[in-house]
């Protein structure tokens, strides 16, 4: 029984050395396991904080480059401010140069220019053959769009105008794909230079041309003369120097003035009382076109003449020389010194007017049939051809080589 007795101890015994082995060789593995979990940790926690301070160092470095910026952005905006007010103060300067403190001006001209400098010259140099003896009444001004630096430096170069530029960096977004860019720009140029005549120097009244004109010898005696219809008149909305179809074989007086409902363009003044209407609804694009619909010459009209007292020699611009041949190079410049000052315009008056013009058709000697056109050359003096329909005055249009558009004659 004691041998039994011994045998059960030491199978206790080797029984608990077992398990004291098999537990100290888990408590070793989970030691070592929890060893490497901790160092893992430790390498873990060790890489965000070596990341933590390099994303503090980037931080550090970024706040530090931000007021870099800042200061920088500070010193820029302080010089573009003197800047600013050192270009105001020279363009000021400038307009007390071209504008006669002792006479109050008729209208500011402003030629509107972009590219091309040869054309300015031509434009500039036929304003000024007649400019030069009426220049406290007519202050002459370059409006460039753009950097272009040859139109810069042209008009820079004369002493007889006043340049101001327009620049622009918003990107240009058509409304329909396909449309060209420049229309958009014009429109936006146009504004900007009427903005700046009207409100920031305070004319009361605008003549504008474009880079690609000539003039008249009477041209500004006839704007004097327009502008005192302008005044008398509230339902003339501007005054032009161009008719459509002014070609050489059409017209013959050069004393004689129109109204229509149909906005000429080409040369034309307009007053502060209406640009304030026009300013803030202006197009995006295609402006003339704009003032041309009803609900904005709202029933006004504009007086033309029948021979053109502006030319337009723009073959090449953004219109890609369209009809030029066909209808812009014949055009009739007025070569005759027409004294408007002795003319009695009162006839262009709305209560006048009708009556005039209906005189007009009245004495015009009728010409019917197929062959119209063909009597109407051999007739000495005006005849009248009526037209039916649209399709009929546009087939007459044609024999007669006039533009076929049939907005240009809604009367």
């Amino acid at each position: 029984m004691r041998k039994i007795g011994c045998d059960r101890r030491y199978l206790f015994l080797i029984a608990a050395a077992v398990a004291f082995f098999y537990i100290q060789m888990r408590l070793f593995a989970t030691q070592s396991e929890y060893s490497d979990r901790l160092a893992a940790a430790l390498e873990s926690e060790n890489r965000c904080t070596s990341q933590s301070r390099l994303l503090i160092d980037q931080i550090s470095i970024h706040q530090t480059n931000i007021v870099s910026l800042e200061e920088q952005n500070r010193r820029q905006t302080e010089e573009c401010r003197q800047l600013k007010a050192l270009l105001d103060d020279l363009e000021r300067k400038g307009v007390q140069r071209v504008v006669d403190k002792s006479q109050v001006p008729v209208a500011a001209v402003v030629i509107m220019a972009c590219n091309r400098a040869d054309y300015l010259e031509r434009t500039i140099e036929s304003i000024l053959k007649y400019q030069s003896s009426v220049a406290s009444k007519y202050p002459l001004f370059v409006s460039q769009d753009g950097s272009d630096p040859s139109v810069r430096s042209k008009a820079m170069s004369y002493d007889q105008l006043m340049y101001i530029q327009h620049l622009d960096s918003e990107p240009v977004q058509t409304e329909r794909p396909g449309e060209i860019i420049a229309y958009y720009k014009i429109a936006r140029h146009y504004k900007w230079a009427m903005d700046q005549l009207f409100y920031k120097h305070n004319f009361s009244r605008v003549i504008i041309l474009e880079d690609d004109m000539e003039i008249a010898p009477d041209f500004f005696d006839y704007f004097e003369a327009g502008a005192a219809l302008l005044d008398k008149d509230k339902s003339i909305m501007a005054v032009s120097s161009w008719n459509d179809n002014g070609q050489k074989q059409f017209v013959h007086d050069p004393h004689e003035l129109y109204r229509s409902d149909f906005f000429p363009g080409l040369g034309w003044m307009l007053t502060k009382s209406i640009w304030d209407e026009l300013s803030p609804k202006w197009p995006k694009a295609y402006w003339d076109d704009w003032l041309r619909l009803k609900d904005n010459h709202k029933g006004r009209q504009f007086i033309r003449p029948e021979v053109c007292r502006t030319y337009n020699f723009g073959e090449h611009g953004s219109s890609l020389g369209q009809f030029f041949q066909q209808y812009l190079q014949p055009i009739k410049l007025n070569n005759v010194k027409v004294d408007w000052k002795a003319k009695d315009l009162s006839y262009l008056t709305k209560d006048n007017y009708t009556k005039h013009f209906a005189d007009i058709v009245r004495k015009a000697k009728p010409v019917h049939g197929t062959d119209a056109v063909l009597k109407a050359y051999n007739i000495e003096g005006d005849v009248r051809i009526q037209y039916r329909d649209q399709p009929d005055f546009e087939w007459i249009a044609r024999q007669f080589g006039i533009f076929e558009e049939w907005k240009v004659f809604l009367l």
